[in-house]
Formats: structure tokens, sequence, C-alpha cells
């Protein structure tokens, strides 16, 4: 997991940014926020963390499902997390198959190492990512069908550049998410992976999937200004912490290998400025972020 500041940013995948009761959130929100990291953290571990065979690492999952579906019928679990998550649950309506659907996600990750196409790699980030965003729109009492697509796009998003980020760190697990059509397109192989050669088809290679991402982030991006307050200012953070790897990737030309992007000092102070200070943009005035929903 990320230390300090990465914990308040980008959702999602593995978790490593989740916004743990962030001090931009309203208090009220930090406690569910913490219940439901929890369970994706821990749920998470299971299939990622230690030697346990797959069969093991499914079987853990499984108890998961099974602690959920014993909350659906009005019963009780002692299981702490579960304990923890419940009131939350029951007090803003949590929907339980996002919970599901999350497991299945990892359940994927215990089988399924090489994704075809991209396809298959938005399916998994519909589980693995989305239902995080959707579970905070829950909680911020926000069930605008509008809000909820453009939190799949921001949250879909947010996976791809963990993805893009994660390249060396995955290829460690024996996994590769990004879309082996797109691969072979470039003559991009397993071999080049394993051995950190970012050469002028990498660089070509990884200009596309950045800009897929980058475009997904923007498409996702008004949701930034369509949430008021501090959740509308947490989300703007969100979505700008996106933007910054991104940029990281871009200016390195995808080499992730030499240095993983991170979030410095430098990046927060932009960030907050440009969260603190946005507001619409007329349609003259649009940059980098077609949207403007990210403050840009």
């Amino acid at each position: 997991m990320n230390k300090d500041i990465e914990h308040n940013l980008m959702t999602p995948g593995h978790y490593e940014n989740f916004p743990v009761g962030s001090i931009f959130l309203p208090a009220r929100l930090r406690a569910p926020i913490r219940a439901i990291y929890a369970f994706a953290r821990s749920a998470d571990d299971f299939a990622d963390e230690g030697d346990d065979a797959a069969a093991v690492r499914l079987a853990k999952l499984a108890a998961y499902h099974a602690h959920l579906h014993a909350l659906e019928r009005g019963e009780s679990v002692e299981h702490p997390v579960f304990k923890a998550l419940q009131p939350h649950i029951l007090k803003f309506g949590l929907p339980y198959p996002l919970f599901h659907d999350l497991l299945s996600a990892f359940e994927q990750d215990c089988t399924k190492t090489r994704y075809a196409h991209f396809g298959e790699v938005m399916d998994y980030c519909k589980r693995s990512a989305n239902p995080i965003g959707r579970l905070l729109l829950k909680l911020y009492g926000d069930e605008d069908a509008k809000h909820q697509a453009w939190s799949d796009g921001i949250c879909s998003a947010l996976q791809l550049i963990n993805f893009l980020q994660d390249v060396a760190v995955d290829w460690q697990k024996n996994r590769i998410y990004l879309p082996q059509d797109d691969m072979a397109k470039f003559g991009i192989s397993e071999r080049q992976i394993a051995e950190g050669r970012c050469d002028a088809l990498w660089q070509q290679f990884m200009k596309g999937q950045i800009e897929r991402a980058r475009r997904m982030l923007q498409a996702g991006a008004p949701l930034g200004l369509a949430l008021k307050g501090r959740i509308g200012f947490e989300m703007r953070l969100i979505i700008l912490g996106g933007e910054r790897i991104l940029k990281q990737l871009h200016e390195s030309r995808g080499d992730m290998f030499q240095q993983r992007p991170k979030l410095g000092w430098k990046d927060w102070l932009y960030m907050l400025g440009r969260a603190t200070f946005t507001r619409q943009p007329r349609a003259a005035a649009s940059t980098s972020c077609g949207s403007g929903g990210c403050g840009h």
C-alpha cells in the first residue's frame, strides 16, 4: 500500500489510494468509509498477499460471500469486518450486490492473469473499481443516474491508471492487465516487460494506453463540480490525483520500470490549489480537460 498522502487519492482496484476517512470528508462519513475500506482491503489481501494456493484464497473469499448473505438474511455475524460494516449498510441502504461484485473481481485475480482485449479489462474494472464509487455516492445520498455514470468513468480510469503504474509490480505476481491484442499490435512481448525495456515501441504503446485512461477520466470529471461542498472537493482531488499520475507517465514516456509514478508535495500543492479555486469554466476557455469538472 502507498503511504501517507496517497491514501487519500485514487480508488479502487487494489485499494492503494482509497480515501480512508480523509480529513476533507464530512466527519459523519469517515466511519462508514473506513468500514467499506476494511472489507475491500482485507478481501483484496486474500487474493494478493501471502503464499496460499488459489483454492485457499478462493475459500476465504467464499466465506466473505457467505457473511454477506447472512447479513442479507438479517442474521448477526461475529466477524469484526462485518460487525463494523452492518450498521452502515442498514443506515445508508448500501446495495449488497456491489460488495459481491468486489469479491468476484478478487476471485478473478486468483485464477485469471492475462486479458485478451480491452473489453475484458473493462469487465474487471466494472467489478473491481466501479462499486466503490457507487457505494460512496450512496453514502452521499446521491441517486442521480448521470452521476453514477460519471463515477463509473472515474473509477474505471483510476483502475487503468493503477494498472499502468504497476506494470512491473503486477509482473512480479505473474499478472498482466494490459490488453494482449494491444500489446501484439506494437510487438510488445512479456519478455520485454520482464526486462523492463522501454524502447520506442513501448513508448508508442504506452502513449495510447495513457491517452485512453485520460479520456475516460475526463469523461467522468463533471462529477467534481456536480458534487457540492467537501464531498465535491474530495472528488476533485481524486480526479486531479489521477491526472498528475498520468502526467508523470507521459513525461517518462511510459517508463514505470525505472520509477513508479507517485504523488509528491509539489503535486499536492497544485492539486489543493486547483480543487479549491475551481469554477465552472466558459466553453471558450476549456483546455486540457474537456469537461472542466476537475477544475482545469
